[in-house]
């Protein structure tokens, strides 16, 4: 376990205005406005309440076009406030809780992203982590003058670059190189703060940053990328990794996988953690799990479940019945998950239908319906045995399922002694059980000269 006290961490994915697809028709308070900052708000009190650890903001800059009038049912793109300003205004309405928002290495600059992250980090008191993401949309590339996206391995090469120029960018300034000696008259001291002269493949950044270093040293480090670059990206860098398995052997294999990568990369393996997506139904019986699990896909009407597949097959699929056996399915290396899902579907006999379902509600997370028990005993179970250091939960619908894991499952897990009762520090970090970077200027007096630091 990488917890220094043994105990799960919890995160909360907050997926617009659900985890399931259909969720915003099913919720029972009505319909949210995704718009709105107090509904925002409230979950992240609520969450911070019942002691989780982060409350996680996806993002994605593009507007798929989606064939077909029913294909707009979706909540998916109709509304998504940007992650770092809703973080932003969350941190001025919360104390504890870590927050963490997705940004784009592909459409963003590294001087512009570190200074708002550690902006984020100053404003928030040491609570801010930075869920990079390289952007694999062809939508995402026309809004930013590009014909296409960039070929993958190229945004994960440039993606590397930009982590590690960020991260430079941080280590600016010294820890206490602010004065603020009123009397000598000198605010800051120069000869501790630190110039970059960063020339490399993709940019050039001379530094230093204009925003003190961050509180935590650097803001946590979070990555998903599933494919080969993905993966050496997040062992090289993240301190903490989200990750879609489908079961606890696939859970076990990417942990045992990750933790001998970043021991490859020279790093402590337990500063590395795995936190699998998870959506969890919850209810007093499994036969009530079940019925709420087979309503909730009753909602999402099959011309929108097709239409998402061919959005990520990049295909049209052939015009036929969708109870009919599978095509040949041309899928990307760059979606492991829907690899794995197409692997299962030709091993046990999908329809396109049955495939489409599946692939358009996974959202890449373990789903599980039960109750509390059941609930807490499989979260026991991972972490016993070395499939996982925490879940994210990502609720089918808001804010009621949320409210639902937090007031029914967490006592369970609390009584068990599998889950905290109270934040243990005051950082991110500190609740994370993760160490806090040291600077390299510091190790490294010389770097501050050196032309370039992209050796």
């Amino acid at each position: 376990m990488s917890h220094p006290d043994g105990r799960m961490i919890l995160a909360t994915f907050i997926h617009n205005a659900g985890g399931h697809p259909a969720g915003w028709r099913y919720e029972p308070t009505g319909a949210i406005d995704q718009h709105d900052f107090q509904h925002y708000a409230r979950m992240a009190r609520s969450a911070e309440r019942a002691k989780l650890h982060i409350y996680f903001s996806g993002d994605s800059q593009g507007y798929p076009h989606l064939k077909g009038r029913d294909a707009f049912m979706s909540s998916d793109w109709a509304g998504k406030l940007e992650p770092t300003t809703l973080l932003a205004a969350l941190a001025a309405v919360t104390t504890d809780i870590g927050l963490i928002a997705t940004a784009s290495t592909t459409y963003n600059e590294p001087y512009a992203l570190a200074r708002r992250f550690a902006s984020l980090d100053h404003i928030s008191g040491g609570r801010v982590g930075w869920n990079v993401v390289t952007s694999g949309s062809d939508n995402e590339a026309h809004n930013f003058g590009l014909p296409t996206q960039i070929e993958h391995d190229e945004r994960y090469r440039r993606a590397a670059e930009f982590v590690e120029v960020a991260k430079c960018l941080w280590d600016s300034w010294e820890d206490g190189a602010h004065l603020r000696d009123q009397a000598s008259g000198r605010y800051f001291d120069p000869d501790r703060v630190h110039a970059l002269y960063h020339r490399g493949p993709h940019f050039s950044v001379e530094g230093p940053l204009n925003v003190g270093r961050p509180p935590q040293g650097h803001p946590v480090i979070v990555q998903a990328g599933d494919s080969e670059a993905g993966r050496q990206l997040g062992a090289r860098t993240a301190d903490l990794i989200f990750t879609p398995p489908q079961s606890l052997v696939d859970a076990q294999r990417f942990y045992a996988e990750m933790k001998r990568r970043a021991a490859d990369c020279g790093r402590d393996p337990r500063h590395l953690l795995i936190i699998p997506s998870v959506r969890f139904l919850v209810r007093s019986t499994e036969r009530e799990a079940q019925r709420v699990n087979d309503e909730l896909r009753a909602l999402i009407p099959d011309p929108v479940t097709v239409a998402r597949l061919e959005m990520r097959l990049g295909v049209d699929l052939p015009a036929r019945s969708l109870d009919e056996p599978l095509p040949d399915l041309p899928v990307s290396t760059a979606d492991p998950a829907l690899q794995q899902l197409v692997a299962t579907a030709r091993a046990e006999g999908w329809t396109v239908r049955q495939l489409a379902r599946r692939a358009f509600v996974s959202r890449g997370a373990f789903q599980f319906a039960g109750t509390p028990e059941a609930i807490a005993e499989l979260c026991a179970t991972w972490l016993r045995e070395s499939a996982a250091d925490g879940f994210s939960l990502s609720p089918d619908y808001h804010p009621s399922g949320l409210e639902e894991f937090l007031s029914e499952v967490v006592p369970v897990l609390q009584r068990s002694g599998l889950f905290r009762s109270e934040y243990e520090g005051r950082t991110l970090r500190e609740n994370l059980g993760l160490p806090r970077p040291s600077n390299r200027f510091v190790e490294s007096p010389a770097l501050g000269g050196e032309p370039n630091i992209w050796a």
